[in-house]
């Protein structure tokens, strides 16, 4: 019991430590601004991750495209983890340029890009969100540690307080995750 309740308390204390920071109030705000503002004008997110970071950036779509908690309008989101495009991109062109090759073929200029890296420096959400500037999408990081690499390329970032595990920084970030479609449906008034 012991070893539970302390996951417990420590997943605790490290939403305390987040929510208790001004700055991160501030970062998520302003990402909602920037998914607001790419929706009002008719464009829309593309979301990315590894492992559970894909995991979160399919539950981010599938929340925008589907129904979070009341019923509205559908909002414009994909997840790139279609497992046949995956493979292919990967197959040929290296696991590096997977994302980067998604948002070559599907981004546009004002969309945002929704970039989940516990670490910050997964190489192929790095070719990403360099793909996402280049053609004029906005950034968005979901990030922990010190927010690698992927911390100078973002609009905005959002990062999970320092921890020895990915798993806190998920915690955080699909808190965030909701808190984000909560702001968007608002803003929006959906």
């Amino acid at each position: 019991m012991e070893l539970i309740r302390k996951q417990f308390e420590e997943a605790g204390k490290t939403l305390e430590t987040f929510m208790n920071d001004d700055n991160n109030i501030r970062s998520v705000m302003k990402a909602g601004d920037l998914i607001v503002d790419a929706i009002s004008c008719g464009k829309k997110v593309i979301s990315a991750g590894n492992g559970g970071s894909m995991c979160d950036a399919m539950h981010f779509a599938e929340e925008m495209t589907g129904r979070f908690r009341n019923d509205r309008h559908a909002l414009p989101a994909i997840a790139i983890s279609d497992p046949s495009f995956i493979s292919c991109a990967a197959n040929d062109f290296g696991y590096e340029k997977v994302f980067s090759r998604f948002i070559e073929g599907i981004g546009n200029n004002g969309d945002v890009f929704l970039a989940i890296s516990t670490s910050g420096n997964s190489e192929n959400i790095i070719n990403a969100a360099l793909k996402a500037r280049e053609k004029g999408l906005k950034v968005i990081g979901l990030t922990g540690k010190d927010g690698g690499v992927l911390a100078g390329l973002c609009d905005t970032e959002v990062r999970a307080p320092g921890s020895a595990y990915a798993d806190r920084a998920q915690e955080i970030h699909i808190k965030v995750i909701h808190t984000l479609i909560l702001y968007v449906e608002s803003k929006l008034n959906l």
